[in-house]
């Protein structure tokens, strides 16, 4: 156990350790009841599983999750007109966004529609043009003659857009999961679970991505389909082939997985795992993935190659590679993406080092992390800004100056709402536009309005988290004596996955252990073996360490006894299990 003193230290890596508290009754019951293992029970409690959802969280299945798609507000509407353009063989119009959520959400409804040999127009705005709808987009499809129009991931806050084009005699179906205002646009119809006037029946329907929303919409569609006697003369689309790319979209988008996004990830693996999506068969190869994919594989290894074409390439060809038929055109793109995410890397870096360069040579007045440049590529500022509030724990604002024009993202710490943030400086004039979630948003302004926002943004912040400097804390789920971790144990946590938002892979503490055969792999890695006073011996890498607290202390190799936290892996090479530990913190005893 980690004693109270050191409970109150703050660690190599800038943390302050928390135990998680367990209920032992509870964990008891739960291995009766279900037969796990006791620290799948406690890890269970600290997830604040429900006793009942024990089984569901751990084989989640669709139709224990999923309620009726009508549900939503807005859905039986949208989901009729679509059903009676389908049966007139209509022209369908969509309007997507540029990140993965956008791609795998766009690409989801034209795989859908053109298996019901749906004509379908597509316009993704670029990063220029900004997020959301906009006039070019309906000039085009106004031109293509294509008057129903499906905007998804985005359109909830596009009021003049959207006002103006419904003016015009445009039908728009808004399909979207970002914060939502009071008043929405004048449309034909809004499914948004975010929307104020929501009942919340299922609370976890407000977590969905927007392709979680645009499955349950297809899901309302199919069904109308089928009662009205389309399928007696067309095949019936298989709804759960597209599973693939709604856990692709989950995952990216980095929303909770609980619930029926658990249940979306869990059965989309599965479909992966077949490759039967041209692009993300072909994705998977240039990337070299060898094992069947895991939400790991989805968000670090999938995701930033597609976001790389959005940020540095065509914005269109993330959702193209997703729903073309062709498996060469699939391999091209594949392997186009695959040089954009190295040329995405090279540019992230050098904007990450003018941004803390920046940062570091100015006082700061507030309690914000608050960059900019007029060389900054748009498409990376978003992780840039990511990484800043790593680096400082503190909720950070990186914008790219281009002309008059300014485009923002921002990531953001615990207390402080970005979405309901960026909605205020909206109403203050004070950004011409903007949106988001919680942790993360978007924003647009003019180069006169960047002190104004700063300003705005600053006492925004100091209101809610104060001045006081913010230890981050990183919470223990067990401590575990290194002669426990073994195949067995390892093969157990599994059982928990996927890890993600509400469900983060668990940390695990290893007490008094010692640091033996360090040395420096890759770029800045450190990998050594931890041991213990009765032999236990077990393999361990820290990443991108070298240069910092936690890699010197490892490298030192001077015989000191340490805690150390970090993750525990199951890892299957030619047949062979072994286990391993990704070290994310360590203390001094």
């Amino acid at each position: 156990m980690v004693d109270k003193v050191q409970e109150n230290k703050v660690s190599l890596g800038g943390n302050i350790w928390r135990m998680a508290e367990v209920d032992e009754a509870w964990c008891e019951r739960v291995v009766q009841a279900y037969g796990v293992a006791n620290p799948i029970a406690k890890l269970l409690y600290i997830r604040g599983v429900n006793f009942a959802d024990v089984p569901n969280f751990l084989q989640p299945r669709l139709k224990d999750w999923m309620p009726d798609p009508y549900e939503l507000k807005d859905m039986q509407r949208a989901a009729k007109r679509v059903a009676e353009a389908v049966m007139k063989g209509e022209k369908i119009a969509i309007i997507g966004d540029y990140d993965v959520d956008g791609a795998t959400s766009t690409a989801e409804l034209v795989r859908f529609l053109s298996a019901l040999d749906i004509e379908t127009v597509i316009h993704i705005p670029t990063r220029e043009e900004g997020y959301g709808p906009n006039e070019v987009a309906f000039n085009e499809f106004e031109a293509a003659n294509a008057r129903l129009v499906i905007t998804i991931d985005c359109g909830t806050t596009a009021f003049e857009v959207l006002n103006n084009a419904s003016a015009r005699g445009f039908e728009i179906i808004v399909l979207d999961h970002h914060e939502a205002e009071a008043v929405l646009p004048n449309v034909y119809a809004v499914v948004n679970p975010k929307r104020i006037d929501e009942e919340n029946s299922y609370k976890y329907l407000e977590y969905m991505s927007a392709v979680g929303v645009g499955f349950m919409f297809l899901v309302a569609v199919n069904r109308l389909l089928r009662q009205q006697g389309f399928y007696s003369q067309h095949n019936e689309p298989d709804l759960m082939n597209l599973l693939d790319l709604v856990a692709l979209g989950t995952v990216c988008d980095v929303v909770p997985l609980r619930g029926l996004n658990r249940a979306y990830v869990v059965q989309g693996l599965k479909i992966m795992a077949k490759q039967q999506n041209f692009g993300l068969k072909q994705l998977m190869r240039v990337a070299k993935m060898e094992t069947a994919p895991r939400a790991y594989h989805l968000g670090f290894i999938l995701g930033p190659r597609i976001n790389a074409c959005g940020r540095v390439g065509d914005a269109a060809l993330g959702s193209r590679l997703l729903f073309t038929q062709d498996e060469n055109e699939a391999e091209r793109l594949a392997l186009k993406f695959d040089a954009l995410n190295g040329e995405r890397k090279d540019i992230e870096n050098y904007v990450l080092l003018a941004a803390i360069e920046q940062v570091e040579s100015q006082t700061q007045e507030y309690p914000i992390v608050f960059a900019y440049g007029k060389d900054w590529h748009q498409g990376v500022i978003g992780i840039v800004a990511g990484k800043l509030r790593e680096r400082y724990n503190l909720p950070a604002f990186v914008m790219s100056i281009e002309g008059d024009e300014v485009k923002g993202s921002a990531r953001s710490v615990e207390g402080v709402d970005l979405g309901a943030l960026i909605i205020a400086a909206r109403e203050n004039g004070v950004i011409t536009g903007g949106g988001g979630h919680m942790m993360a948003a978007g924003f647009s302004l003019t180069e006169e309005q960047i002190e104004p926002f700063k300003k705005f943004v600053g006492e925004y912040v100091l209101k809610h988290i104060g001045t006081e400097k913010i230890v981050p804390t990183l919470n223990i789920d067990s401590a575990v004596s290194l002669m426990a971790v073994n195949v067995d144990f390892a093969a157990e946590l599994t059982k928990l996955e996927p890890y993600g938002t509400e469900n983060p892979e668990p940390q695990i503490l290893l007490p008094n252990v010692i640091i033996t055969r360090p040395r420096i792999i890759g770029s800045g890695h450190v990998s050594c073996f931890l041991t213990s006073a009765n032999g236990a011996v077990l393999l361990a890498i820290a990443f991108r360490c070298a240069d910092n607290e936690i890699g010197q202390a490892l490298l030192s190799n001077s015989g000191e006894v340490y805690d150390v936290v970090g993750h525990i892996k199951l890892d299957v090479w030619q047949g062979r299990q072994k286990v391993q530990m990704i070290i994310n913190d360590i203390m001094r005893k």
